[in-house]
């Protein structure tokens, strides 16, 4: 039966590498579900795989839009959806990987079809966003939709405004035209999960902003930083380097906040997935474990 293998957990947990084995195990390319990594030019910050990692297994969804396009997890599961039967034409598993926790589920779930957004409206909440900041808006959505902003992602400006769009235009929260029900899919779906001890995770996520530093991260976010004002780099890590550049905060104070607000975002991924109880939850050094499952539900 072909099988949707999905390897997921939070930010710095150790995805990449195992998920490059578990590719090659199934003779099966890569669909990243990262949202981030889908934008061309940022791939430091992003975190994307580099270009050996992706000689070594073919990837889809990674590198493929420009920073001033707009991108949804309804237009990635439609595109999932439309390349898998030709996936499956290949291998009877395929492996999809990321943290993206709308994209995943999009995927996995489903999610049902959003009104298109007028110009109008998103013309008027661009400008509030300019006039009055992300935070303001985010105050707004917590009374116009307690229950998305209770599981939203508060740092991406991206969806928080998209949600008060659908909010203006319909008269209706967001979160109500998020799927209830489960879509049917014609392939099996297995999920593994990734986890580590909390402290262990942490010091990792603290470790790689140094490292990302070391690699080349303040010269890619001075290179982007006239295109500050997209919605593709309003996400942890460009804003607070963006914050460096204009000299409102020195570099170690930027770094520090990066990695406060990813282990922020971390908590927030970790609570997401700990109520999918179709995850099966490995350690990262549980890789023997880990491809034996994957052989056994291959088989099956």
């Amino acid at each position: 039966m072909n099988t949707l293998f999905v390897l997921l957990g939070p930010t710095a947990v150790g995805k990449t590498e195992l998920s490059l084995k578990i590719a090659e195990a199934l003779g099966s390319p890569i669909l990243n579900a990262d949202s981030r990594q889908l934008y061309r030019d940022i791939p430091i910050g992003t975190a994307a795989p580099t270009a050996e990692q992706m000689q070594r297994v073919r990837h889809y969804f990674v590198g493929t839009l420009g920073l001033e396009e707009y991108y949804s997890a309804a237009a990635y599961e439609q595109q999932v959806m439309e390349l898998l039967p030709t996936l499956f034409g290949e291998t009877p598993g395929v492996l999809l990987s990321g943290g993206s926790m709308l994209y995943i589920d999009a995927v996995c779930r489903g999610i049902d079809d959003i009104p298109t957004v007028e110009e109008e409206t998103r013309t008027l909440l661009r400008q509030r966003l300019d006039e009055e900041g992300l935070g303001r808006l985010c105050a707004e959505l917590r009374l116009l939709d307690p229950e998305y902003y209770r599981k939203a992602d508060l740092h991406n400006t991206q969806r928080i405004v998209h949600a008060l769009e659908i909010c203006y235009q319909t008269g209706r929260p967001y979160s109500s035209f998020l799927r209830q029900q489960t879509k049917q899919r014609p392939f099996r779906i297995i999920k593994i999960g990734l986890q580590r001890p909390r402290e262990e995770l942490f010091s990792r996520i603290n470790q790689r902003a140094l490292k990302m530093l070391e690699n080349g991260f303040e010269q890619e976010a001075r290179r982007v930083y006239p295109l500050r004002h997209l919605n593709s780099l309003n996400t942890v890590g460009y804003k607070e380097m963006f914050r460096y550049i204009s000299g409102e905060w020195s570099l170690p104070q930027a770094i520090e906040k990066i990695q406060r607000n990813t282990r922020v975002y971390a908590k927030k991924q970790m609570t997401w997935f700990q109520r999918d109880a179709d995850i099966n939850w490995f350690r990262p050094d549980e890789e023997k474990e880990i491809l034996d499952f994957v052989k056994q539900n291959s088989a099956d």
